[in-house]
């Protein structure tokens, strides 16, 4: 079982530190979210909340993810770092392919890109790009950078994406993992289908388990059953040692310290977060682990 603390709505004046406090107590990753800017006015909704809204304001801190890691890589060594999850069918993927490839250059092949196809129609809206076919986008997005990363001369001719024959440099040694978020169908497939792992929202552990189950069935499906594949799932429920233990059993191979909004409030102190992070170490990592 592998923990991941998530840095989510955190000041971002403290982000890298909070890297270096949960490498030192034992997390093995870091995730760190994703939005352009929030909208005045929120139209669409939030899938994962009853009434449809997030939990996040218009004053809720959202700096670049891969700016973030990049900086907290260069003050860590081991621990890696994840987007959670990165709107990748906003982005034209040639550009995402330059900057997650220097990312994986510079961290040593920690960066997961982990990717999904977004909610909020106005960030799409705002940079001229189709809403109605960002899944058919994050697909071939997908195609184009596992291209890129290469390093080689590639081309690609697609639906969306048209260039001709180049090569991008730097190119990092392995490709970027793509883990995929999101909870419904599509989501579950694509990630059987194109991904290394999948990211989930909050679930109880029963459904973690039948998630897992369903992803590894998808999986046999696709003819992919027999690659490695992460599922992170994090939960709603308080952290049980004894519930991971078995979850680790059963196909699920993460989960998620909450994001210290949770614990603490809106705002709190690196040290205040250093607790709570060495509470977590204590209580259930290194008793999963024993």
């Amino acid at each position: 079982m592998k923990f991941w603390q998530a840095a989510s709505f955190s000041e971002p004046e403290q982000l890298v530190e909070i890297a270096v406090v949960a490498e030192e107590v034992g997390f093995d990753g870091i995730l760190v979210s994703d939005h352009l800017f929030h909208p005045e006015k929120l139209e669409s909704r939030y899938p994962y909340s009853p009434d449809g809204k997030p939990d996040f304001t218009p004053q809720t801190a959202f700096p670049d993810c891969m700016a973030v890691i990049a900086a907290m890589a260069t003050v860590t060594s081991r621990i890696r770092f994840a987007s959670m999850v990165y709107i990748l069918p906003l982005r034209n993927p040639v550009e995402v392919a330059k900057t997650t490839g220097t990312v994986g250059v510079l961290s040593n092949n920690r960066l997961v890109l982990g990717a999904g196809a977004g909610w909020i129609r106005e960030e799409f809206d705002v940079l001229g790009v189709d809403f109605k076919t960002r899944g058919r986008r994050l697909d071939e997005s997908i195609e184009v950078l596992r291209k890129l990363w290469t390093g080689n001369v590639v081309e690609h001719h697609g639906e969306f994406f048209d260039f001709p024959p180049l090569s991008m440099q730097p190119a990092p040694s392995g490709p970027v993992p793509i883990y995929i978020g999101g909870m419904n169908k599509r989501a579950l497939r694509r990630a059987a289908r194109l991904g290394d792992g999948w990211l989930g929202p909050g679930q109880m552990p029963e459904d973690a388990e039948a998630t897992a189950a369903e992803l590894e069935r998808l999986r046999r499906e696709a003819g992919r059953g027999d690659r490695p594949f992460e599922v992170v799932a994090p939960l709603v429920t308080p952290p049980d040692p004894d519930v991971l233990k078995r979850l680790s059993e059963r196909g699920v191979h993460g989960t998620v310290s909450y994001p210290f909004f949770y614990a603490l409030g809106p705002t709190s102190t690196i040290e205040q977060k250093r607790g709570v992070m060495e509470q977590f170490a204590e209580g259930v990592i290194r008793k999963v682990r024993a």
